[in-house]
């Protein structure tokens, strides 16, 4: 078992991890304007467990990218950890995903987010580098995160660069972690450790927001947001199982 601190969750003391005001997003495509985000507002407290639900196209990896640092909102304020990151230099974009943000994607790193938001593919191009903070984990945690040392075991053939993009959101302890259907191509008992792993971790006081299309997923988060045509047109709070 992995030791990821305290076993009780934290208060909710201080200001919220995430806040959004009126944050909008928008790509031209020629002459035409993609707004892929429309003034949207939200706030994410610390230790919440958030899943963000909507058909493609709907705005989910634009906000995930502008959550994660890996974009910047057209208009509008986002607040992370109490510091505006709004229009932040890409330089100090980096920084602050090193310090602060894990991240899980499906399959392997995003590296072009702008493009990648614009289609409905992830971006699967594995010779390009990774976002900065998104390298691959140490060679201690490659042998954990395969099972041959003391770790989850998160052997799978088929989730490829994927386990290490989750191996790595663990091993840095961030505080706020984003994860892209974290269980996608893999086996059910091998994504049930997943999220076993992201119930400790959010126990143990991390944020976790998952993008996801399954309502397993979905049910065991304590709130649920959705999102369609840029805009969150609900945000729920359940009783997760």
């Amino acid at each position: 078992m992995i030791n990821f601190g305290t076993t009780a969750r934290p208060s909710d003391a201080g200001p919220p991890l995430i806040q959004l005001a009126g944050v909008t997003k928008s790509y031209d495509q020629g002459e035409v304007q993609v707004n892929a985000l429309r003034g949207v507002e939200l706030t994410i407290g610390r230790a919440e467990l958030v899943a963000i639900i909507g058909p493609s196209g709907s705005g989910k990896s634009t906000l995930m990218h502008i959550l994660g640092c890996l974009d910047q909102p057209t208009s509008g304020t986002f607040m992370l950890d109490g510091e505006d990151v709004s229009a932040r230099s890409s330089f100090e974009l980096a920084a602050i995903r090193n310090r602060k943000i894990g991240f899980v994607f499906q399959t392997t790193f995003c590296p072009r987010p702008r493009s990648c938001a614009m289609s409905s593919c992830p971006c699967s191009t594995a010779a390009s580098p990774p976002p900065s903070g998104m390298t691959a984990p140490s060679k201690h945690w490659r042998a954990s995160a395969s099972g041959s040392g003391q770790g989850p075991g998160l052997r799978n053939s088929r989730a490829g660069n994927g386990n290490e993009s989750r191996s790595r959101a663990i091993v840095m302890n961030p505080r706020l972690i984003l994860t892209d259907e974290p269980t996608g191509n893999l086996d059910t008992r091998t994504g049930n450790k997943i999220l076993q792993i992201f119930d400790e971790m959010h126990w143990a006081g991390h944020t976790i927001a998952i993008v996801t299309h399954d309502p397993r997923i979905a049910e065991r988060c304590h709130r649920v947001m959705r999102i369609e045509d840029g805009a969150i047109l609900l945000d729920a709070r359940q009783k997760a199982v």
